[in-house]
């Protein structure tokens, strides 16, 4: 039986929920410094290895809390609602983890295989659970939108392992994960590859500098391996399974949304409190302007989470045309409402609510950034959208 055939009680996903939760406040605190500072949120990860959240998403029996996919959205969110960058790079960490765990679980390997991956995940499991490793995700090469595209990281092999050569943009957690796990190809073979990459590895470096708009504790610079070492313990999953992946478990590439729901309930929290007085000058919910202001924001707050609730309900293996449209719908509507949303926010508030320490700016900012992160981009998902139904090769086309 996969994990996803044992979804998370409604129980267990409120309780989880509460350990960031209570977190949260003391995590709202922070955030201002990372965004001015554009520093990593080494605090907030200190409090999240504490509470066992580095583990959100590995088994029980590998020690961890045993969180499926959906529990993971839920928690995200609510990590979104408090710090955006803290909330997007625990993605990065926990999409590993579900990707060897929950889905890797949903994909077809032989007998071999399986046996092997076992061996190795529980490996990479120990380490997060018993050393409280921070795992980083960077996939893009800013090539082509989709997920098994233009890849040019190569990986050849040598005694022992192989000689990873390349460079991955927008690296999230750089200088703070412990491990960059990264897509690849081998000489002459298409197929993608995952390999782990240790923090500190010879010919492994971060360059460039990071002031962005928004997102600004993340620290995402390039990542580039000069002829790093890995050892074939660190590939993190057979060949050919990232594939399966994008055809038969798409719904994995929706991780990133969730920080911005996240985002969403953080500015419908402000402009609930400042309206109603309870930050800011004053009071002003009796302001018929106001009024009809906090309805149009309810309006589209309450449209995107209905949406990204439903698709929630139904990722899983093998979903259907339908569910995947449904998907790339729910991504574009969350990564468009969100600066929508924070927008209108800014406008029914009026300006003092821009001013710091007021945190409506950076939500304002930090919520702009979610259209243009690949794979499943506002542009992948709405030209996927476009030809859903209408190209007759769709039947064959990879979902990411």
């Amino acid at each position: 039986m996969s994990t996803s055939d044992r979804p998370t009680a409604a129980a267990r996903q409120r309780e989880l929920v509460g350990l960031v939760a209570d977190l949260g406040p003391t995590f709202a605190e922070r955030a201002a410094g990372y965004d001015r500072e554009a520093r990593f949120p080494v605090e907030n990860y200190a409090d999240l290895r504490k509470a066992g959240l580095l583990g959100l998403c590995i088994p029980a029996d590998h020690g961890g809390l045993g969180a499926d996919f959906a529990t993971y959205g839920l928690v995200s969110e609510e990590l979104g609602r408090y710090c955006g960058s803290t909330a997007l790079t625990f993605n990065m960490h926990t999409a590993t983890m579900l990707l060897c765990g929950q889905i890797a679980d949903d994909l077809a390997m032989s007998a071999a295989e399986r046996a092997r991956h076992e061996r190795r995940r529980a490996a990479m499991f120990a380490g997060v659970i018993e050393k409280g490793h921070i795992h980083a995700q960077p996939f893009s090469e800013g090539n082509a939108p989709g997920a098994t595209a233009g890849v040019n990281t190569l990986a050849v092999p040598v005694d022992g392992g192989w000689r990873l050569r390349g460079r991955k943009i927008f690296a999230s957690l750089s200088g703070a994960a412990d491990r960059h796990n990264v897509i690849c190809v081998t000489p002459d073979d298409p197929t993608i590859r995952f390999m782990s990459v240790r923090a500190g590895a010879e010919g492994l470096r971060t360059e460039g500098e990071w002031d962005p708009l928004g997102m600004r504790g993340t620290v995402s610079l390039t990542l580039v391996m000069d002829d790093v070492f890995v050892p074939a313990e660190a590939e993190l999953l057979p060949p050919g399974v990232f594939d399966q992946v994008a055809s038969r478990w798409p719904h994995f590439y929706l991780t990133l949304s969730f920080t911005y729901l996240g985002i969403m309930r953080a500015v419908m929290d402000f402009t609930d409190d400042y309206l109603a007085g309870r930050v800011g000058p004053g009071a002003r919910r009796d302001n018929p302007q106001k009024q009809a202001g906090w309805a149009q924001l309810q309006v589209a707050y309450e449209r995107t989470y209905a949406l990204a609730r439903q698709v929630l309900a139904e990722a899983g293996p093998d979903p259907t045309h339908e569910q995947v449209r449904r998907a790339w719908a729910a991504a574009v509507s969350t990564m468009e409402t969100a600066p929508e949303l924070a927008s209108l926010a800014v406008r029914v508030c009026g300006g003092r609510s821009l001013l710091r320490p007021q945190p409506l700016e950076r939500l304002y900012r930090d919520a702009r950034c979610g259209a243009t992160m690949l794979p499943w981009s506002v542009e992948a998902c709405l030209d996927r959208l476009g030809r859903a139904g209408l190209s007759a090769a769709e039947d064959g086309e990879p979902y990411a």
